[in-house]
């Protein structure tokens, strides 16, 4: 399989948009992945270091941070990968224009309405690291929620990205390690939720009931296994130290109001 990678210092939807249109030209076997938030030189290297076929790819990159994107093209050139850079010749063409320097700020074609993209970047954040799908992201993230399964994460999360608020959830199990990445950020991001096992194990069951052909042996609404589910979310909060928040009986609304108000959210406008 063909990839082509998006790479972007902002959310890296035109790189993306790019990609899909030269993808588009060929019939079959191109696969386009986006890859979001290269800001640094460990972004980048650790970027290359993760593929691993380095023949069958090519790099779209729409980097604007100067040094960034030359290290980007360094480290390609090194590995045999293709890069293309889509925006730098264009920008240095009306730079020599306008007999002007650029202001090489990331995420700029998206500031026609700030406020209104901010919602929109947080919203595919959201989706994207939904269910810790990928690690990557808490380091990027504004807000990060730890929490047993049902717990109300994910509503949270899309609730929170509707305020321009960049939020990721990591589901909190016995038997799935914790990202170390948890324990190397600031902890005021980093946001625990804990519930009544009672209220938990009814929620679990009214979810269970939903699917009919699950095995009646399933251990996920089990009194003893939701006590031991929350005695071990209980030791994690602690040990990183993070605000709790008891979801028990409480809106969406509420829990975000006091999310908001621990990491200090200014706001932006409503549309």
């Amino acid at each position: 399989m063909f990839t082509i990678y998006a790479v972007s210092d902002s959310i890296g939807e035109t790189a993306e948009q790019v990609a899909r249109a030269t993808a588009s030209q060929f019939c079959d076997g191109i696969k386009v992945q986006r890859v979001p938030y290269i800001k640094s030189f460990e972004d980048v290297n650790e970027f290359i270091n993760k593929i691993e076929d380095k023949q069958n790819i090519m790099i779209i990159s729409t980097i604007i941070l100067v040094d960034v994107r030359e290290f980007l093209v360094q480290r390609s050139i090194e590995t045999g990968i293709h890069i293309t850079n889509v925006l730098g010749p264009c920008i240095s063409v009306a730079s020599k224009i306008l007999n002007k320097l650029p202001d090489y700020r990331p995420g700029a074609i998206w500031e026609i309405d700030s406020e209104y993209y901010k919602k929109i970047e947080a919203m595919e954040f959201a989706i994207q690291y939904d269910d810790s799908k990928d690690h990557s992201g808490i380091k990027n993230a504004d807000v990060i929620l730890v929490g047993l399964s049902r717990t109300s994460k994910t509503p949270l999360c899309m609730y929170l990205a509707n305020k321009g608020i960049k939020a990721l959830n990591i589901p909190v199990m016995p038997e799935v390690p914790i990202p170390n990445e948890l324990f190397e950020i600031d902890r005021r991001k980093i946001i625990g939720l804990t519930i009544d096992p009672m209220q938990l194990i009814e929620i679990r069951k009214h979810r269970i009931d939903k699917f009919s052909k699950l095995s009646t042996e399933i251990q996920y609404a089990n009194a003893e296994r939701v006590l031991q589910e929350l005695d071990f979310a209980d030791k994690l909060m602690r040990r990183l130290s993070c605000k709790i928040i008891d979801v028990t009986k409480r809106a969406i609304e509420d829990t975000a109001l006091i999310i908001m108000e621990h990491i200090d959210y200014k706001g932006i406008k409503q549309y």
